[in-house]
This record gives structure tokens, C-alpha cells and sequence, in this order.
């Protein structure tokens, strides 16, 4: 009953399972022709809660702290982070470089903590701090090779270009870092991002259409499995594999957890708004296997939007996980 959107895809072949958008339509309406079908047409397209619009696909938002996993990969990658649970540094309070803007963390005890308890806890500090660390060049680089910034993308349906700038200054780097700033994602591909951590870093293009068929039948293309991109180092994507998993068992995923499966996820509740006035979007990204193969099932990102929420009560963990949850165990039923 709220605006939102869900996007499920197979991490080992890219095959798309769920693009869900609410709210949306009756499309019986617009068939035919005639005076009914037109008034329709411009009602669904007036409508203020937009129900045309494919959200998952067509629609960015401020991914906000489910950002922090392609952060992350990016510090281990560029050997910032050799250790994930030897402190990074990184102080608490963190001061935007060139600025005397702190940035506040919601979490506790983030002072120079290690990047597994950045990634359990979501510390900000910790993630903005490894982000300048990386660089710019680097952070550009790493959010490529998932996804960002490309303008081709197509599943064949075009798909709205994920953006992280590539240019700032170091304290816009650091709140890029964190999912805020300009960075700007589809659910598609924040759902990419958990895939290619559950794919051991090897990131499936995703698609939609399995084959196309001629008037009589016959098979006239098949879309097949491809590799997108190679998004992490297999040994990269085995940590934040791990980092995941802890963050569901123990940390701030917990809605997530599934009986006989094993769960990766990362919360993120993105701010918006002139000076984050706006309430905030609640998102989940998360990946799961069951217990008795070797293999991911299912990826998946939720995003909640709610103007009629309680500032303080929207998050990740509590709005967006259970709606990931569901979807992930209907995909391992399958």
C-alpha cells in the first residue's frame, strides 16, 4: 500500500525475476480505443502517485547506505582494507575533508572501527572516510564495473541511467561514498550490486526477454547468459560475502533471516530533501542460498518510499527487509 518498487534477479545468470512498482495500474483500461480508454490514459498519466511509472527500472533514488557495499569492495579491491576487522583509522566524529561539517553516524561506537563493523552497524564515518581513501578515479572505476554511469543499459527495456559523478571534491566523495550526494540508483541495479557480491564478484548482465520465437514457433534468438562485468576480485567478493551474511545474523539485517537459508544484506535509509528534510527512503539489498547448495538463488533491493511516514520510524531494516524477505523465500520455494 505504499510507493515502492522491488527488483529480483538470478545472480548466476542474470535472469531477471521480479521488477515490481507501486503503485501501479490496470492495464485492462487501456485496451481498446475509445472515449473510456483515453480519459484512462490521461488519469493514469495525471495521477500525483505516478502508477505508470516502472519504478524499478525507470526510477533513481539516493541509495544511502546500501551504497556502502560497493564502497566497500572498492577499499578491499584497491588494498585500502587488507584486514576487515583490523581498525581502519577513520576517526569518529568524521570531518568532511576541506569543510567543519562532521558527519554524524546513527550507529555507536564507529571510532576507527573495522570495515566488518562498518558494514554490520553502518557506520558512516567509516565508509566516508575509506571512500577518500580510495579516490576518486578509484570509487569511479569500482562503481562502473557495476554499474553506474552506464547509459547503454538495456534489459531490452531501457533502463535509467545509476549515477555517481565523476567529478567532486573530497567532501562530496565522502558523502557519494555513503549513498548521498548526488549518487542516484535504480533498484535494478542496487539488486545488481548484491548479485555480483552473491556471484562471487563475476556480474551477470541482466535480462528480461529468455528467447524470441517466430510466428509458428521456432526459436529465433535466444538471449543467453553473459557476463556483464568482472564488479570485485573473487576474493573480495568471499569478504563481503561474509560481512553480509553477519549483518543479517547479528546486525541491523536481522528482519531478513530465513530458516534453512543463508542471508547477505545491507540496510540503507537514503536522506532527501533541502537540508534532508524530505522523509527518507528505506532500502533493503540482500542475497540468498539455501543451506544445501552452493549456489545463490536470488538477489534482490527494495525500496520503500512513505510521505506519511514518521521520520524516525522509516529504515531499511524495518520497512524494506520484510518485503525482501518474502520475495527471497518465494524465489528459493522456486
Amino acid at each position: 500500500g505504499r510507493r515502492g518498487a522491488v527488483a529480483a534477479i538470478d545472480p548466476t545468470s542474470g535472469r531477471i525475476l521480479a521488477l515490481v512498482s507501486s503503485p501501479s495500474y490496470d492495464p485492462g483500461k487501456l485496451s481498446g480505443t475509445g472515449r473510456a480508454v483515453a480519459d484512462a490514459w490521461r488519469r493514469f498519466n495525471d495521477a500525483e502517485d505516478q502508477p505508470m511509472l516502472n519504478r524499478a527500472i525507470r526510477q533513481t533514488y539516493p541509495p544511502g547506505s546500501a551504497f556502502k557495499i560497493v564502497t566497500a569492495a572498492a577499499a578491499l579491491d584497491a588494498g585500502v582494507v587488507e584486514d576487515v576487522d583490523e581498525p581502519t583509522g577513520v576517526p569518529e566524529p568524521y570531518v568532511l575533508p576541506g569543510t567543519r561539517t562532521t558527519l554524524p553516524n546513527d550507529a555507536r561506537g564507529c571510532d576507527k572501527e573495522s570495515l566488518a563493523y562498518a558494514i554490520k552497524w553502518s557506520c558512516n564515518s567509516v565508509m566516508a572516510g575509506l571512500g577518500v581513501a580510495v579516490g576518486l578515479d578509484g570509487m569511479v572505476e569500482a562503481a562502473g564495473r557495476f554499474g553506474f554511469n552506464d547509459r547503454q543499459l538495456r534489459v531490452p527495456s531501457g533502463v535509467a541511467v545509476s549515477n555517481f559523478d565523476r567529478e567532486m571534491s573530497d567532501d562530496q566523495l565522502a558523502l557519494s561514498s555513503i549513498g548521498q550526494f548526488d549518487t542516484t540508483a535504480t533498484p535494478l541495479q542496487m539488486a545488481m550490486v548484491a548479485a555480483a557480491v552473491a556471484n562471487g564478484g563475476d556480474l551477470k548482465r541482466p535480462y528480461l526477454v529468455d528467447r524470441t520465437l517466430a510466428a509458428d514457433g521456432d526459436v529465433v534468438s535466444r538471449t543467453g547468459v553473459h557476463t556483464y562485468h568482472r564488479a570485485m576480485s573473487p576474493s573480495t567478493a568471499y569478504r563481503l560475502r561474509q560481512l553480509m551474511v553477519e549483518a543479517v545474523d547479528t546486525g541491523t539485517g536481522g528482519s531478513a533471516a530465513i530458516d534453512g537459508a543463508i542471508v547477505g544484506g545491507k540496510t540503507g535509509t537514503a536522506q532527501h530533501g533541502v537540508g534532508n528534510s524530505g522523509t527518507p527512503y528505506a532500502w533493503f539489498i540482500a542475497w540468498a542460498q539455501a543451506e544445501d547448495t552452493g549456489r545463490p538463488a536470488v538477489a534482490v533491493a527494495v525500496v520503500v518510499e512513505d510521505a506519511e511516514a514518521v521520520r524516525g520510524e522509516i529504515s531499511g531494516g524495518g520497512d524494506a527487509a520484510p518485503i525482501a524477505r518474502a520475495v527471497m523465500e518465494a524465489a528459493l520455494r522456486d
